[in-house]
């Protein structure tokens, strides 16, 4: 795999943060019109439709989906059916900003599942720029006031936005390690459609879950219908096709730190948006964790 960052990978990687950054801000918006688990159900289902007449041949029988069900349906469960439903869930009860900056702890996380799951190796600096990003991250959980960890008072959003994290990173390292995706990868939109068949399953079945067990409701609008359509083009086409074709230039851990880019991206939204001005330790956190990245891109590890 090349680690070579070339302009057009520079511009794939920037892409999924600025959209993943109007994701968060949006999902802030709408959080009290659609039950979270629905929103991302909602989201993958229009996704779907608008995949499949660019790729309905990877569902036709004899595909190369078929063979590899248990692969897709592994993506599918971790990028469609779980990483965005924490991440709503994490915005009923935490701030765009904070969400994003907790997410900006990804490369670490990259290189933790990179070297107990999949071999890759980590350097010292990938070791001292972890500890750097992991500081951050303790920033923005203890707002900036350290004892309030002695106490482990964490918001529920955080929580589940650090879960979010590390499945992405799952998703993000199986993207690399599939092997030979036959006639699936030839095209962007059968790759992507082939995730999203299993993962709208996975997202209708949580969907139903959230439905029977709470009073779930939708208060429908035009507002959250063009919201919708926003949540299934941009963050979920467009991102996750750019994602992707940066992952496989650069590898997780390099890619990783574009993610980086979400947090600032998010606090211009929301300050524009939203009217919740940054902090300063949101500063100081996200100046932790870019520097951590940093100097964990100065040695890359075998991927």
């Amino acid at each position: 795999m090349t680690h070579r960052i070339t302009p057009s990978t520079v511009l794939l990687l920037l892409v999924p943060p600025f959209l993943w950054a109007g994701n968060a801000v949006l999902g802030r918006i709408v959080s009290d019109m659609v039950p979270p688990i629905t929103l991302n159900f909602l989201r993958w289902a229009i996704a779907f439709l608008i995949l499949l007449p660019l790729g309905h041949s990877v569902l036709r029988r004899g595909s190369d989906l078929w063979a590899r069900r248990k692969r897709y349906a592994l993506l599918g469960l971790l990028g469609v059916g779980l990483y965005n439903t924490l991440q709503y869930m994490a915005l009923h009860t935490s701030t765009p900003i904070n969400v994003t900056l907790v997410g900006a702890s990804m490369p670490v996380w990259m290189l933790v599942v990179g070297l107990l799951f999949f071999g890759a190796r980590i350097g010292g600096h990938q070791l001292v720029g972890a500890a750097l990003s992991m500081m951050g991250v303790l920033v923005v959980l203890s707002h900036g006031q350290w004892e309030q960890l002695l106490s482990m008072r964490f918001v529920a959003g955080d929580v589940f936005m650090i879960v979010a994290t590390i499945v992405w990173a799952f998703y993000s390292w199986l993207l690399t390690r599939g092997g030979e995706e036959g006639g699936i990868r030839r095209n962007w939109a059968t790759l992507l459609l082939a995730q999203i068949s299993f993962g709208v399953v996975w997202s209708g079945g949580f969907a139903a879950g959230e439905w029977a067990l709470t009073d779930a409701r939708i208060d429908w609008s035009w507002g959250l219908a063009a919201a919708l359509i926003y949540f299934a083009v941009g963050p979920a086409i467009v991102a996750f096709r750019c994602w992707g074709a940066g992952v496989g230039r650069v590898g997780p851990t390099i890619a990783g730190f574009f993610n980086n880019l979400t947090p600032l991206f998010a606090a211009l939204m929301s300050s524009a948006f939203l009217g919740e001005t940054p902090h300063a330790y949101h500063a100081v956190a996200f100046l932790f964790i870019v520097g951590g990245i940093v100097l964990s891109s100065r040695s890359r590890p075998a991927s």
